[in-house]
């Protein structure tokens, strides 16, 4: 028996949703544990893809799925994904997903407040939020004035917590920002029917998966974004409103660290980020191109182009001690094929400095050069392989070094999209 983490080790996009549905089969139950819709996992199955945003993907190898207590959710777009799921002929019966009534519920003036603080931002001020309310839902469970699912259940505590809500939002909206405000009644009768449609999925998650593990069953946690989106550790404030790393899995999902075994930290061969923030090893050529288009590497939920650059060693090295990874797992290594030679960034040099550990002060980190190692490309096509031994020696030594300069073995190659696509050296699982 086994209970493992997901989580992603650079600035989100690393892959998590096709781990997770790979690592599914073998678990019992899989958790979300932080974030909202702002999130897209993207999966492809006998050819087919699907994108979630708020269901664990774990739900198309027909497990339980559970959103936590740590996650803020639109129910609106939840509706949508669920009938989106339906109509793929996958099973998402309230015995199927379950929704933690600890979770909070993103409103209408949450995602009104989000588009009209990022229309008035200006310049650096804009932090490239996905707009979706995520943030201003996060405030509110802060400041304690946030409605969760089991407000939601209740019609007259959510309508007058739907009224006090709206008076503070309607002068933010109002006096601040020049933008319209909500009417209290038009959204308690616009959420009336999501009540309905979703009250039987709503239960008492931390018990649920307590039980689940005290009687033998495998639990599969999955984050969202990456730990350098995290909302302490990330690069501030260009980072996510939740907290990402591993160690969030036991307070959004309601368990103690005793329970977790195993935390996997997925990394792209090279490295992503979407949105603002300082980003060391970008590319602005030619190769860089090369990877965005062979990557295809647009965000799952906004379409953005994502921004694409060489591996960086000192932010996996980062996330392997906040998150305390057992191992890694390496994903879009196919597109790097073709490649003469491959870069691994080592370290970074700023004011005449070696730099090795990654810096909170954002103005330091924006004047980081990257130290870069070279080593030879392949150019074989490797969507095809399915052991380690078939790689190509040259692909070996890439995955080899990064072993060595984050400290952290490799458990998990992926070679293409599809769940066949995968080398597993090793399954935490069994």
């Amino acid at each position: 028996m086994a209970n493992i983490v997901i989580v992603g080790t650079q600035w989100g996009d690393e892959g998590k949703g096709k781990i997770v549905d790979l690592l599914a089969e073998y678990a019992d139950v899989v958790v979300r544990f932080q974030g909202g819709n702002n999130a897209g996992h993207t999966m492809v199955v006998n050819g087919e893809q699907f994108i979630s945003h708020l269901v664990p993907s774990g739900i198309l190898q027909g497990k339980i799925c559970v959103i936590g207590n740590g996650m803020v959710v639109d129910p609106e777009v939840l509706i949508s994904e669920i009938d989106y799921l339906i109509e793929k002929g996958i099973d998402v019966s309230p015995e199927k997903l379950k929704i933690s009534e600890k979770a909070h519920v993103i409103m209408p003036y949450h995602k009104q407040l989000d588009q009209a603080r990022e229309k008035k931002a200006t310049g650096k001020e804009k932090i490239g939020t996905t707009g979706r309310g995520i943030g201003p839902c996060y405030e509110d469970k802060a400041s304690r004035r946030g409605i969760r699912f089991v407000d939601l259940l209740d019609p007259d505590v959510f309508d007058q917590k739907v009224k006090a809500a709206a008076e503070e939002k309607n002068f933010y909206l109002n006096q601040y920002y020049g933008a319209e405000g909500v009417s209290a009644a038009a959204i308690v009768s616009e959420y009336a029917p999501f009540r309905d449609r979703l009250a039987d999925h709503v239960a008492d998650i931390s018990v649920f998966i307590d039980q689940t593990s005290r009687t033998g069953g495998q639990l599969l946690f999955e984050g969202a974004q990456g730990t350098h989106l995290d909302i302490d550790h990330g690069t501030y404030p260009y980072v996510t409103s939740s907290s990402t790393v591993s160690g969030n899995a036991c307070c959004g999902a309601g368990i103690g660290p005793r329970r977790i075994d195993h935390v996997t930290g997925i990394a792209k061969a090279y490295t992503t980020r979407v949105g603002r923030g300082p980003f060391p090893t970008e590319l602005f050529d030619e190769i860089g191109d090369r990877i965005q288009e062979k990557g295809a590497e647009f965000g799952a939920t906004t379409g953005r182009r994502r921004r694409c650059g060489w591996v960086d060693t000192v932010i996996l090295r980062n996330a392997a001690r906040l998150n305390s990874l057992s191992g890694l797992a390496i994903t879009k290594l196919d597109v790097l094929g073709g490649l003469d030679e491959v870069r691994i960034c080592t370290g970074y040099r700023c004011r005449g400095q070696n730099v090795s550990e990654f810096p909170a002060d954002l103005s330091v980190l924006e004047q980081c050069e990257p130290i870069y190692e070279t080593l030879p490309g392949w150019k074989e096509d490797i969507s095809g392989v399915r052991s380690y031994e078939e790689l190509p020696d040259q692909t070996k030594n890439y995955l080899k070094r990064i072993e060595v300069l984050t400290g952290t073995p490799i458990d998990i190659i992926s070679v293409g999209p599809g769940r066949n696509e995968t080398i597993i050296l090793k399954n935490a699982f069994c």
